[in-house]
């Protein structure tokens, strides 16, 4: 099996040595860059399979980089940051990251996060062949998600938690059960990352993503992805 290629984008070198020899004897296969510009022409050489991106570097800065990679890619993408700021947090995750992390952390740590978004790239469905609810339709096995016949593009936690969200369509979702499911159990209390993907999702399948049409939130409790139909097998539905 081929080993996944991590890119790590850093401007201190002492963290870009220590990832770089930690990951390696993971079994993981390392690049790196030590600011922006290099990052974007090693990710576009290499196509790795997942970025660690620290946001604080010299020239093009995390948040640009992260911005450029969206415009193209859905790779998973973790961003480092050495602020706590919770407005970096949620800057991030609006800019298409998947998972944020406060220097200084522990190793083990890391390790848990990249692992649990290399989960999400490979989780598979066990569900029907297709869900169609009015002019959206997904198909599990390609991972493929249309909105009026034209190709939305997600990232895999996004489509990993829109799949939970239409797999129990018109039940109601707990902000902790959401959280087990798609990113796992240490996320348990990271209800901002539920807020900022669930406002990405209603960006890329609703027509006023102010007044969602699907994509509901259940105030203290969670959310629902409503539908009119009730999906039946063979991605058919029916009306109720």
């Amino acid at each position: 099996m081929a080993k996944k290629r991590v890119l790590i984008a850093d401007d201190e070198l002492s963290i870009i040595k220590f990832l770089r020899a930690t990951l390696i004897a993971r079994g993981y296969e390392v690049l790196t860059a030590i600011d922006g510009a290099e990052a974007m022409q090693v990710f576009e050489s290499n196509l790795p399979d997942l970025v660690i991106l620290d946001i604080t570097m010299p020239g093009m800065d995390g948040f640009e980089v992260c911005r450029r990679l969206r415009e193209w890619t859905q790779v998973p993408i973790i961003m480092l940051s050495a602020r706590g700021d919770e407005a970096d947090k949620v800057k991030c995750l609006k800019l298409g990251a998947d998972d944020y992390l406060t220097k200084p952390f522990g190793i083990e740590e890391l390790m848990a996060r990249i692992e649990a978004v290399m989960r999400r790239v490979k989780t598979q469905s066990t569900a029907k062949p297709t869900f169609t609810c009015d002019n959206i339709t997904i198909n599990f096995p390609s991972r493929q998600v249309t909105v009026s016949s034209k190709e939305v593009q997600l990232t895999p936690t996004e489509y990993n938690l829109l799949q939970e969200l239409v797999l129990n369509a018109n039940k109601v979702l707990t902000h902790g059960m959401l959280l087990n499911k798609v990113w796992g159990p240490e996320y348990n209390t990271e209800k901002e990352y539920l807020r900022v993907f669930i406002g990405r999702l209603r960006k890329a399948l609703e027509l006023d993503s102010a007044n969602p049409r699907y994509l509901l939130t259940i105030p203290s409790v969670g959310y629902m992805f409503k539908t009119l139909t009730t999906p039946m097998s063979g991605g058919k539905s029916k009306s109720i």
